[in-house]
Order: structure tokens, then C-alpha cells, then sequence
């Protein structure tokens, strides 16, 4: 049986910096979590972040977006307070993939918007509320290592990836 690594968030936990949880009622998504299939992981509390905390964005050079430039070391992850905790977004990413290595896992179902988690769009750096085209941290390490990503809006995608690998 395949496995999905899943933003602990989409299950109810309260680690997100509001300390709330952002719990996926969605039909086929309870029946992967009915199945066993899900792993359940937060980077940003693994990576040592408390709960709650200062929401963070990836601020980039010109040029840099994203999860990948904060790989790449040309962004950094930044509290709207102005403390980096890039570093904490690395270990996260980092516990992430290995994980998503133990169980087996070559997908992943996370936080959409987030600066771990994002898959498709993530806060543009200014904490306007603004958001632009690009992946987190942690999204960003776990598709240079294979494993695809996606955003709690793009299930039925999820799902039909699934199939492939079953």
C-alpha cells in the first residue's frame, strides 16, 4: 500500500503558527487516513519553530523564489518580526523527506500557501497578504528527491497520481 506524507495541519493538529490546525474533511482524503496510507508531519514545529509563532514568509534576492532559493541559500525564511529562522525551515524540510523516506512515501499532501508546505503558491515576502507562483521549503526538497507534491485543493490530482504508483 502506498503511503502519503501529510501536513499534520491537514489532520486537525494545531501546529500551525496560529496555533490552529486546518483539518481536510474531504471524503477521498478520510478514506486515505481510514486506509493507514497518511504520515503525518509538521516541518516547522520537527525543524524546533514553536507553536504558536510569528508568521514567517521567504523573502528572495531579485531573481530567487521560493522553497528552491532557500535550498539554493539566495532566500531566506523570515518572521514578519524580522527574525530568520531559515535554518529551522532546513531541518524541517530535511526531518520531512526522511519521513517521507521511512514509510516509503512517494507523495505528499500538504499545506497549500505555506512557506513549508506550499506547492503551487507561497507569501510573496512582504506579509501583505500577497501570493506569488513558488513552492516552500520543504516541497522544494521533497520534489528534488522524487517524491511529488501536492496542495489540499488538488486531491483528485492526488488521487489519480496514486493509481499510477499502485
Amino acid at each position: 500500500m502506498e503511503r502519503i506524507l501529510v501536513s499534520a495541519c491537514l489532520l486537525g493538529r494545531p501546529v500551525r503558527y496560529n496555533g490552529a490546525g486546518k483539518r481536510l474533511g474531504d471524503a477521498l482524503f478520510e478514506r486515505w487516513r481510514a486506509e493507514g496510507r497518511l504520515v503525518s508531519f509538521c516541518p516547522e514545529v520537527s525543524g524546533g519553530l514553536p507553536v504558536p509563532r510569528p508568521p514567517a514568509e521567504i523573502v528572495a534576492r531579485p531573481g530567487a523564489t521560493g522553497g528552491g532559493a532557500v535550498l539554493d541559500g539566495t532566500a531566506r525564511v523570515v518572521t514578519n518580526t524580522g527574525v530568520d529562522v531559515t535554518e529551522a525551515f532546513l531541518r524541517g524540510a530535511r526531518l520531512a523527506l526522511e519521513a517521507a523516506e521511512r514509510a516509503g512515501a512517494r507523495m505528499a499532501v500538504l499545506k497549500e500557501g505555506s512557506p513549508s508546505c506550499g506547492g503551487l503558491r507561497v507569501h510573496d515576502g512582504t506579509f501583505s497578504g500577497t501570493s506569488v507562483p513558488g513552492t516552500g521549503v520543504t516541497t522544494a526538497l521533497l520534489e528534488r528527491a522524487g517524491i511529488r507534491v501536492f496542495g489540499e485543493d488538488r486531491l483528485d490530482e492526488a488521487a489519480a497520481h496514486l493509481a499510477t504508483l499502485e
